[in-house]
This record gives C-alpha cells, sequence and structure tokens, in this order.
C-alpha cells in the first residue's frame, strides 16, 4: 500500500523559512506525481503546489510543477532523488501560510498544470508561521 510520511513542520517567525519532506515507502516517488497541500482552521484544503517528472497523459517525461498564486515566488518545489523524497522549500513565510500541511499522490499533465485527483494523503505536519 502507498504510504507517505512528511516532517518539517514547526513554528517559525513571519520572514523565516521551513522546508517540509515527504518520503514514501515501498515506492519510488520519481514514478508519482505528488503534491502538497494545507488546510488553515475553518478552511477548505487547497492545493500549495505539485511535481512531476512525467506528464500522467501521454507518459513523456516532462517537468511540470504547479504553485498556488499565494505562494509563487515564495515557495519552490524539488525532488531529492537521493532521499527519495519531495521537498517544500518555504521561504518568507506568512501569518497565512500558517495550516496543516499534507503531501499527497496526484494526477498532473502538460494540458492542465495542476494537482488533480489527489489521495493517499499522509498525516499531516503543522506549520505555525507568528511571532
Amino acid at each position: 500500500q502507498v504510504q507517505l510520511v512528511e516532517s518539517g513542520g514547526g513554528l517559525v517567525q513571519p520572514g523565516g523559512s521551513l522546508r517540509l519532506s515527504c518520503a514514501a515507502s515501498r515506492f519510488e516517488l520519481d514514478n508519482y506525481a505528488i503534491g502538497w497541500f494545507r488546510q488553515a482552521p475553518g478552511k477548505e484544503r487547497e492545493a500549495v503546489s505539485c511535481f512531476s517528472s512525467r506528464d500522467g497523459a501521454t507518459f513523456a517525461l516532462d517537468v511540470l510543477t504547479y504553485y498556488t498564486d499565494s505562494v509563487n515566488g515564495r515557495f519552490t518545489i524539488t525532488r531529492n532523488n537521493a532521499k527519495n523524497t519531495i521537498d517544500l522549500q518555504m521561504n518568507n513565510l506568512e501569518p497565512e501560510d500558517t495550516a496543516v500541511y499534507y503531501c499527497a499522490v496526484v494526477f498532473m499533465s502538460r494540458a492542465q498544470s495542476q494537482c488533480l485527483n489527489p489521495h493517499y494523503f499522509s498525516e499531516g505536519t503543522q506549520v505555525t508561521v507568528a511571532s
């Protein structure tokens, strides 16, 4: 069974940085599109950033990334082949970034540069941005 485990959450002051990692057991992350999602209290879960090294529609090798507008330019998603993780580097954090962050398997294609059909969610890690 697919199992994702995230790490790296915590408390940080506004303007600070955190790095989240999503690790997989029993499979190579390179074979899947992986996304980071977050849910703040009283709000719906939203897609933050996603990464794929393959077009899910054509199966062609094609590096795809997605960022929601509010984090574009501040967050960077990357794949760490040595550790078999998908990492989310979060810089210049704002109080509005406070949420529980999850990673999940998603579908991505060049035609639809979004994070679709999220499933196999991790348990979540709390990120709190406060002074």
